[in-house]
């Protein structure tokens, strides 16, 4: 959950500094990490160090060799972070006004019907590199969009990482709740359909998505859905929270070799 709800591009990770959180490694066994993987541990390293600070867990807690945490580590982290993260509930109006800007993200029964490139991100990959492939396939099927050849099939079987890949990168009718958040995000709700000219962004890697068709499902109303949008402004708000705590951690800690953007204002003012 940690990993969905914190914005790692805040992290960077200069090369050939042992990283590390106030003298902790966060890479002790010199793995092969993903940059994703290296931040997520500089960020809980963050946390199980505010936890033991506050006493909520023993300092003879260790310290990770392979990035997984202690149970008590952990119970220790979601007890700090729902001591210090004291989120007002949102107002009918703060709801009533998300709802009238986002009515298609509570329409039910939405699907699309997409198939897409997989540039799949592994431990150890020049990301740069993956960009610059698959931004030059983005733009090689938007070229040849609509066209007689299939150029699209063609390209999903020659460079997906995908096992679609073999069917052209099809993969069939999708709902909301068939993939995953990030991904659903730049599905569903929108009106495109062909090859969105955008990289789609996932835990998985970088795609290139062609949305083939679109059934738009019903709307709800305000009063059906109100929960949904509840839940959905506390998540925002809760995200925000975390990452302005993040921040206000690494202001007082002393990082070696990753950068976390450092902020010296208290998270509430």
């Amino acid at each position: 959950m940690l990993s969905e709800a914190i914005d790692f591009s805040v992290l960077d990770t200069p090369v050939g500094t042992p990283p590390r959180i106030n003298g902790v490694a966060l890479n002790p066994l010199v793995q092969d990490l993903s940059p994703e993987d290296l931040r997520q541990r500089a960020c809980t390293e963050l946390l199980r160090q505010a936890a033991i600070r506050d006493g909520l867990l023993d300092a003879a807690d260790q310290a990770p060799g392979d990035g997984v945490i202690s149970d008590e580590a952990s119970q220790a982290i979601d007890a700090w972070l729902e001591r210090e993260l004291k989120l007002p509930d949102p107002s009918d109006e703060a709801c009533r006004r998300h709802f009238a800007a986002h009515p298609a993200g509570y329409r039910t029964g939405e699907r699309v019907r997409v198939r897409h490139i997989l540039f799949a991100v592994t431990p150890g990959m020049d990301v740069v590199k993956l960009r610059n492939r698959a931004e030059a396939c983005l733009l090689d099927v938007r070229c040849h969009d609509g066209q007689a050849s299939d150029g699209f099939a063609r390209s999903a079987r020659e460079l997906s990482n995908c096992p679609s890949g073999e069917q052209g990168g099809d993969l069939g009718w999708l709902s909301t709740a068939d993939c995953a958040p990030e991904f659903a995000r730049e599905l569903f709700g929108h009106v495109e359909v062909g090859v969105l000219p955008r990289l789609v962004h996932s835990r998985f890697g970088l795609h290139v998505v062609e949305v083939l068709e679109r059934e738009g499902g019903e709307a709800q109303s305000f009063e059906a859905v109100r929960g949904a949008v509840e839940m959905a402004l506390r998540q925002q708000a809760w995200v925000t929270a975390l990452r302005q705590c993040l921040q206000m951690l690494a202001g007082v800690a002393v990082l070696e070799g990753v950068d976390l953007d450092a902020a010296d204002t208290p998270l509430v003012q």
